[in-house]
């Protein structure tokens, strides 16, 4: 079990360092448009058995990503001072965690999407308890699975789907009934790279 204390170690004030993406298991896969930019938080929530990480399931009618597993976020709006500001408003807006609860440790590295995102993940501890609200415009579902299962190399998959006539690769985990995948499984892995050493 990673502790409160390993994590803000190895990640506290962490930019980011590297550019990772849907090209990284694709090579030459280009965005599909130029790359917009926008943020995730990556909310790693203090339970007294463990950390956990609070993700979203998307809904059915987005134009982006239906349907899918994310971390809370999306792109910058002007008036956002940071990827951190992104990070913050669009979970308050998704999801109704206050900021207060929020505790921002560092960064992942940007991960660029073929749908046109340059994305940059924002880790931060999550003080409970809490109350959350989904915005039923854009999630479904707010839940949590344990950072210790997310960690477990076990549970890292790679798998490969046909896509406008090739073969494409990604990562993927699967927890009880929840597949994630793509961008969120691919910053998931990088958030394991960071801290496994």
């Amino acid at each position: 079990m990673i502790e409160r204390d390993t994590l803000i170690k190895l990640l506290s004030g962490r930019e980011s360092a590297a550019r990772h993406g849907d090209h990284d298991l694709n090579p030459g896969m280009m965005p599909i448009r130029e790359l917009v930019p926008a943020a995730v938080l990556v909310p790693l929530i203090e339970r007294a058995d463990g950390m956990a990480v609070m993700l979203t399931r998307r809904t059915d009618h987005l134009e982006h990503h239906p349907g899918q597993i994310s971390f809370p976020g999306g792109h910058f709006e002007p008036g956002d001072e940071s990827p951190e500001a992104t990070a913050i408003r669009e979970t308050e807006e998704e999801t109704g965690l206050d900021r207060r609860h929020i505790n921002i440790i560092g960064r992942l590295d940007i991960y660029e999407t073929r749908t046109g995102f340059r994305i940059t993940p924002v880790v931060a501890l999550v003080t409970p308890p809490f109350e959350l609200t989904a915005d039923p415009d854009e999630v479904a579902e707010i839940f949590e699975v344990p950072l210790a299962f997310l960690l477990d190399s076990a549970n890292h998959q790679r798998h490969s789907r046909g896509f406008e006539g090739i073969d494409r690769q990604f990562h993927a985990i699967a927890y009880k009934d929840y597949y994630i995948w793509g961008a969120t499984a691919g910053m998931m892995l990088n958030l394991y790279e960071n801290l496994k050493s």
